[in-house]
């Protein structure tokens, strides 16, 4: 990396930094105008999120709006340190979790801690990912449909790295997991992604046959 794009890497720093400090100067005072600022911002991604969390439209909608009161009620425990992003998931992910311990389910962690061990994952650097390769091609439907056939937290992974493009660190931070966990199901999860996806797209024609 050259100078002048570490100058810009630095000066993009220090711009999210100044943003996210403007973002929690303004929750603290309840900002009306910033509110709908935020919602109009990310209402897409967060919708987006919770749809893969849950499965479920209606459910996605009740819990993004019910998102928003908290930020709304709690926004002046936000204090700009984390990226702004990070901080509306983490609260999303937690009414996930509070919803699914009153219909005695089990939380997003406890769905997949049988099925991980100790082994260290590196997820591959050399090429795009398959979950990149497919959602840049004409499938991003097929890819969706998938993902909600994953475990939760390998899908969980996936949406926030490769649809929020949120770093490893600000992953482990929303899923309150460590680091090496989050390689692990990253991993796991692009492992699970193609072979999911070839099993269903071999399974397509034939229904489209029966139909025809």
């Amino acid at each position: 990396m050259n100078g002048g794009a570490l100058a810009l890497s630095a000066a993009q720093v220090a711009l999210t930094q100044e943003e996210n400090a403007a973002i929690a100067r303004g929750l603290k005072r309840q900002d009306p105008e910033l509110l709908d600022r935020l919602i109009e911002q990310y209402q897409h991604r967060l919708l987006r999120y919770l749809l893969f969390l849950t499965g479920r439209r209606e459910v996605a909608e009740d819990l993004f709006q019910e998102t928003w009161m908290r930020v709304l009620i709690r926004g002046a425990q936000y204090n700009g340190k984390a990226r702004f992003d990070t901080w509306l998931f983490t609260i999303a992910r937690n009414l996930v979790i509070d919803l699914s311990r009153k219909r005695t389910m089990s939380s997003l962690d406890e769905m997949s801690e049988n099925n991980e061990d100790d082994r260290p994952f590196e997820v591959p650097m050399a090429g795009p990912s398959p979950l990149e390769q497919f959602a840049s091609r004409e499938d991003s439907a097929e890819v969706a449909e998938v993902l909600l056939t994953l475990d939760a937290s390998y899908r969980e992974v996936l949406v926030l790295r490769f649809y929020e493009e949120l770093s490893l660190e600000d992953i482990a931070g929303v899923t309150r997991a460590p680091l090496s966990t989050v390689k692990s199901r990253l991993y796991r999860g692009l492992a699970s992604l193609k072979p999911e996806l070839e099993r269903l797209r071999k399974h397509r024609p034939v229904v489209a046959e029966a139909r025809a």
